[in-house]
Parts: C-alpha cells; sequence; structure tokens
C-alpha cells in the first residue's frame, strides 16, 4: 500500500551532489535516493577546467566554477528534489493502517495492510521469520562446513573407522546387511542369518554356546574353553 507521506529522512553529500537517506520507522533501515545531478555542463567540466578555460575571463570564470563547487557540495535539497528523490524510494515503504507508521517492505504484512507488530498474523509472521531465520544461518554453516572440508574430514573418518574394524562394523566395501563375518574358504562377506556362502555354497559353521556361563564355543570343541563345561 502505497504512501504518499515521507518518512523521516537526512541530507547526505560525498562530493556527488546532495542525496536523501530516508528511514524506516519500524527496524531504522535506511534507503538512499540518488544524488541530485547538476547541469550536464557542470557536472562534467570541473572547476580545474574552467580555470583553464574561463578564468581569463575576468569574474565569469571564478563565478562559474564556485557555482559548479555550490552545486557539488551543498547539503541541502529543495522541496521539489525532495520530492523527485521520495518518487525514487518510496516504492520501498507502506503506511501501516493501525500505528500509521511508514515502514519498510520487509516490515509490512501486505496480506493485511498493517505492519508486522500490529499485523493480525503477527505471530505468524514472527515464527515463519524465525524459521526462515534458522534455515539461513544453517545454511551459512553448511557453506562454513564446506568451505573447510569439513563435512569431507568426517567421511574420511567414518571410511577409515570402517576399516580398521570397528567393533559390530562390516568390513569396508560389504555389501548391505552383511553380518560382518568371512566365509573361511572364499572370504566372501556372509550375510546376517546366512547357512551358505553366497560365494561358494559352503555351509556357514552354526554358533553354539556354553550351557554353563554361555560364552561361544568354537566349533567342535567338546569343552567350554571359558569354564571346562562338557558340550552337550
Amino acid at each position: 500500500m502505497e504512501t504518499t507521506r515521507k518518512t523521516p529522512y537526512s541530507v547526505y553529500n560525498d562530493g556527488t551532489g546532495p542525496y536523501a537517506m530516508f528511514t524506516c520507522e519500524s527496524c531504522g533501515r535506511d534507503y538512499r535516493a540518488q544524488p541530485v545531478l547538476v547541469q550536464e555542463v557542470k557536472e562534467t567540466i570541473t572547476k580545474s577546467a574552467f580555470g583553464g578555460l574561463l578564468r581569463n575571463i575576468p569574474i565569469v570564470g571564478n563565478a562559474a566554477a564556485n557555482q559548479v563547487d555550490n552545486e557539488r557540495y551543498r547539503n541541502t535539497l529543495t522541496n521539489d528534489e525532495l520530492e523527485k528523490a521520495w518518487t525514487e524510494v518510496k516504492v520501498n515503504f507502506a503506511e501501516c493502517q493501525s500505528c500509521r507508521k511508514i515502514v519498510c517492505i520487509p516490515d509490512f504484512d501486505m496480506a493485511s495492510g498493517f505492519c508486522k507488530e500490529d499485523s493480525p498474523r503477527s505471530e505468524e509472521l514472527q515464527t515463519r521469520d524465525a524459521q526462515q531465520a534458522g534455515v539461513a544461518a544453517a545454511s551459512f554453516m553448511s557453506g562454513i562446513a564446506n568451505a573447510f572440508g569439513i563435512p569431507d574430514a568426517m567421511k574420511a573418518a567414518a571410511a577409515q573407522q570402517a576399516a580398521a574394524g570397528a567393533p559390530g562394523a562390516a568390513p569396508a566395501g560389504a555389501p548391505a546387511g552383511a553380518s560382518g563375518a568371512a566365509c573361511g574358504s572364499c572370504g566372501v562377506a556372509l550375510a546376517a542369518g546366512a547357512k551358505f556362502c553366497a560365494g561358494c555354497g559352503t555351509p556357514v559353521p552354526v554358533k553354539t554356546f556354553c550351557t554353563g556361563c554361555g560364552q561361544e564355543r568354537a566349533a567342535g570343541a567338546k569343552f567350554c574353553a571359558n569354564c571346562g563345561q562338557p558340550a552337550a
């Protein structure tokens, strides 16, 4: 919703002519208008050029050069110049129908016609903004991590751990669902619960456990290596 009133503003000059800076009444964000350009001749011909071309003409040369300086470095705007500057930037603002503040578009709820603080959807908008900020922060941190190669380092560490035979981990390159054991005949990784090797068909030894202490008994053993209990 476009407004005809102006926001608070300040006039500045960086040496290229005066310009207005309009400020959002909610967040304080500034929006800058283009500097007021002097007449084409005054803009392209500097004081030194006037000195070389016109200073031989009494009064006229100095007067023209000084006029250029006055235009380039003045820090005020006429009413017409201010209106032109506001016309340039007012697309970035809207007037709240509740508090009458003139706020920038990021602080305005276009659906309701109110600023975000007075909008009936204020809680919804705050939640949405917080979520967007969270996504932006996560994206930023992900970018930082990628810049320093952190994800690659973590993957490399996981691969090294798997290759070293981490407890309970299948050997590196083992197929999904591998038990971590290998066939004693051909070395192919054995699937969990497999009764025969998928590589050579050799029967997978059935694990037996001591009835006394529960320790796994080696294949063919007649006594438990842990407690000496005879095999059943």
